[in-house]
């Protein structure tokens, strides 16, 4: 039987020069190999006319680039692009492009939906089927990469965010290769402040994350003590906001005076969007060198949340500047197709069952069910 071919779009420069390696091949050649596939988004080896023809029948022999297929298409009036994309064991993960004023971001899955089932997001509602590989996370960003070239889009790629479909911090290897990858000038050339890992606070690999990569970290806080914080991310019962913020000071000592850590906050009404929640807030983080970025909740089926009014996001949003935070409100984008902050789902093999135990939870209580949708 033979070996599986290797897919050369989840190595990073570092990785590729290893490959090579053994087979006696010099470090410069993973660098041609990285403009090859990346900035110039070839895929056949016969085309890489300055690798020898030994060389590239080797290669065509025992690797690939292959980036994932997409089952699905769909494009918001906006300019918000989402795609779904198949990966491994019959799965589908989405990600979504974001044209905006000058930037084009791209919203990166790394998980076949999500372990921690944030109360929020439509995402942990699926179930979770695992890790994505290197080459399906960095897979996305290509295909993303071929798009606006098709679109002669000058600006290219300008922001990568882990932002998708599952927990970055627990693939972290993954993850952390496909990030340096984006910085690498011979690859997309990506700044360390326009790629970011957004985490839930897995505590260990956020005191892992600096000595790995230099790029930015996001944190989704979403409530400013623990009681909340447990019923909204459960995973607050195993770290805490204490142990959390520890670790993004570490964080922070690691990467410079210059960095600031992103704080993630989806508003809900009732939840966590009165003035004394900003108070709180605006408390727990002052020892944080820190940006805040409001998120209003964007609503999915039987998500059981709603929406605040737009008077209590921007009483919110002001209580913070006049604090002396940077707050910024994110602008929903792409929810016309379910493309926005906390409502990507893909079609997940589910080996948790937690889907079928959240859809019997509804089908008992039709009355708390909200929107149709998820209930068969």
């Amino acid at each position: 039987m033979n070996a599986p071919r290797v897919n050369l779009l989840g190595l990073d420069r570092a990785g590729l020069e290893r490959y090579l390696a053994g087979f006696g091949e010099k470090p410069y050649r993973a660098r041609i190999l990285l403009r090859w596939i990346h900035k110039r988004g070839v895929t056949r080896f016969d085309d890489m006319t300055d690798l020898s023809k030994a060389l590239r029948a080797r290669l065509a022999d025992e690797t690939e680039i292959r980036p994932p297929e997409v089952e699905e298409r769909r494009d918001a009036a906006d300019g918000v692009t989402k795609w779904s994309v198949t990966v491994g064991g019959g799965s589908a993960v989405e990600t979504v492009l974001i044209p905006d004023r000058g930037r084009n971001t791209l919203c990166i899955s790394s998980q076949a939906g999500c372990a921690l089932d944030c109360a929020f997001c439509a995402t942990g509602k699926q179930g979770f089927d695992g890790n994505l590989t290197p080459a399906e996370i960095a897979g996305q960003v290509w295909l993303a990469a071929r798009e606006l070239e098709r679109r002669d889009d000058g600006r290219g790629l300008t922001n990568v965010v882990f932002m998708g479909m599952g927990e970055p911090l627990l693939n972290f290897d993954a993850c952390v290769t496909v990030a340096n990858l984006l910085m690498d000038d011979l690859a997309y050339g990506l700044s360390k402040r326009r790629v970011t890992i957004s985490t839930a606070g897995v505590v260990p690999n956020i005191l892992k994350l600096a000595e790995r990569t230099e790029c930015a970290l996001a944190v989704s806080l979403h409530a400013a003590d623990d009681a909340l914080r447990d019923r909204l991310v459960p995973l607050n019962r195993r770290y805490p906001l204490a142990e959390l913020l520890d670790a993004c000071q570490s964080y922070l000592s690691c990467v410079g005076e210059r960095r600031s850590v992103t704080i993630e906050y989806a508003l809900m009404k009732g939840v966590n969007d009165s003035l004394a929640d900003a108070a709180a807030l605006a408390r727990l983080l002052r020892p944080l060198r820190c940006k805040i970025n409001l998120i209003p909740f964007n609503p999915f089926p039987n998500a059981g949340f709603e929406r605040p009014d737009p008077d209590a996001i921007t009483a919110f949003q002001t209580y913070l500047l006049n604090a002396g935070y940077t707050a910024t409100l994110r602008a929903t984008r792409g929810d016309e197709i379910a493309a926005a902050c906390g409502q990507l789902t893909g079609a997940v093999r589910d080996r948790t069952n937690r889907r079928a135990r959240y859809i019997a939870r509804l089908r008992q209580q039709p009355a708390a069910a909200g929107q149709e949708g998820l209930v068969p």
